[in-house]
């Protein structure tokens, strides 16, 4: 194909992550076999193709990470990238004729007269599309930290995101920075390779026990109690801060039970109440700090030199190998996606005058046709996500079969439904853990705003996604010959 030849297709996803492949199948399951999924990677799987580092693994019980519809066969409790990569194979493997790698979005454009979405690729090639369906995700940019003398270091860095699987770290003198779900995974892992380990914390994050490592026998049943035994942790996130006490008692007793050394006690011990980071689970990331050839820095880092860190003690720790597990920058990430709506209004332009507003996470006023999987105040802070996307999935698919159904073209989410749908969600944000807890996290934006969470019960969200009501939506016919 040349790149004045267009390839048309009736729904174009973008990202062959979990959201883009559940999306895809569930087309086709529907009977629709007219879409393609455009990916910029070489291969499927997104975030679980990216995060290669030692003990990357579902830090949510695996039997909630796969889709109802293709459940995995996981062989533990919490399944390792690997094997959720190869899930995520398996799942592609019968879509694999309409999956287009190496296909990254350069612009998307609403054409009024057509009725379609306009895509074009870096390279040249070009798409359109009646229904849009964007499932990019929030944790593909890397967060960067910005240190002085970072670019010195005579040493390799990486992120845990970009891993180098050529640097050895055995007998290496290790510095991770940051202690977010990467470091409580990456830390046990290179911590007995490593001939010494320094972790820099900024802000200790609260722990609870990870709960076996074996997958259970009984799946259904078991995703049936991991499911309502997670979502029997809102009213300790959402609710009054009497309701996370029982919960961070049992954080406090499990790090007690791990570290014996009062000082280093201290140093784990969050301020902040338990939920407003996100919880963590380990049993091993304790004992890794507590060994012999690891050390906790809490102060802060002020810069680095061609042989390690120096912090604001003044001391200069030496470092062979730079890690950081600082995450990913999900504030605006689905805003850096080069989308054009109506009147010429790009959905960053949109958001950038009055915030990540949607309806549900899924619409947006001024981009008909377009759908968001995983959008904004659409994770979860206690639950599999996966959960959600398929609410997401299920109201795209009926979002669709509504167009057909009533002889339209296009249909846009009101500005007002959008609005008071926005305005919902942030006011029962505004009581919860990750506005009252005490913290910065990635939950919130420069704005201080929660576009990152749902705020309450996943199946709550189930319902209010059940149904698509048109009264919800502007709708565009076909013009009269």
């Amino acid at each position: 194909m040349t790149s004045d030849d267009v390839r048309s297709a009736r729904v174009l996803i973008i990202g062959a992550g979990f959201a883009g492949l559940g999306m895809a199948a569930a087309l086709e399951r529907a009977g629709e076999r007219d879409f393609l999924v455009l990916e910029k990677a070489t291969g499927v799987g997104g975030t679980w193709r990216a995060n290669t580092y030692p003990g990357s693994a579902c830090d949510v019980p695996s039997v909630l990470y796969s889709y109802a519809a293709a459940p995995g066969r996981w062989t533990t409790a919490r399944a390792r990238q690997p094997e959720i990569l190869d899930y995520l194979t398996g799942v592609a493997a019968p879509l694999r004729d309409r999956i287009v790698l190496g296909a990254e979005v350069a612009d998307g454009r609403w054409d009024e007269a057509s009725a379609r979405w306009h895509v074009a690729a870096v390279d040249g090639r070009r798409y359109a599309a009646q229904f849009l369906v964007v499932a990019t995700g929030a944790l593909n940019l890397p967060k960067l930290p910005r240190i002085p003398g970072a670019d010195t270091f005579g040493g390799p860095v990486m992120h845990t995101a970009d891993w180098d699987h050529g640097v050895d770290l055995d007998g290496a003198r290790v510095a991770v920075i940051g202690t977010g779900a990467s470091a409580v995974q990456v830390v046990p892992e290179i911590a007995g390779r490593a001939a010494h380990l320094t972790l820099y914390q900024r802000t200790p994050s609260w722990v609870l026990p990870a709960r076996g490592t074996r997958a259970p026998r009984l799946r259904r049943v078991a995703r049936a109690v991991e499911y309502w035994r997670a979502e029997a942790l809102v009213p300790a996130l959402a609710g009054p801060r009497t309701a996370s006490a029982r919960l961070q008692r049992r954080a406090r007793r499990h790090l007690t039970s791990q570290i014996a050394d009062p000082g280093l006690r201290r140093a784990l011990t969050p301020e902040h109440r338990i939920g407003c980071k996100r919880i963590l689970y380990s049993d091993t990331y304790f004992p890794a700090l507590a060994g012999p050839g690891a050390e906790v820095v809490t102060d802060p880092i002020e810069r680095i030199t061609p042989d390690g860190v120096v912090a604001a003690d003044g001391v200069m720790r030496a470092a062979d190998v730079i890690v950081l597990a600082t995450g990913f920058r999900v504030a605006g990430a689905l805003a850096r996606l080069p989308l054009t709506g109506r009147d010429g209004i790009t959905l960053q332009q949109r958001w950038q005058a009055a915030g990540a507003r949607t309806h549900l996470g899924i619409t947006v006023a001024g981009l008909p046709n377009a759908f968001l999987l995983s959008g904004p105040n659409t994770g979860l802070g206690h639950n599999s996500v996966v959960f959600m996307i398929e609410s997401q999935i299920r109201y795209v698919l009926g979002a669709i079969a509504a167009v057909d159904r009533s002889g339209a073209v296009a249909l846009d989410v009101r500005e007002s439904v959008q609005d008071a749908s926005h305005d919902e969600v942030q006011r029962r944000l505004g009581t919860a853990v990750w506005s009252t807890g005490g913290c910065a996290s990635w939950y919130l934006d420069g704005r201080g705003t929660n576009h990152a969470l749902w705020p309450g019960s996943s199946w709550r969200y189930r319902a209010r996604t059940r149904r698509v009501r048109l009264e919800d939506y502007e709708m565009t016919f076909p013009a009269r010959p």
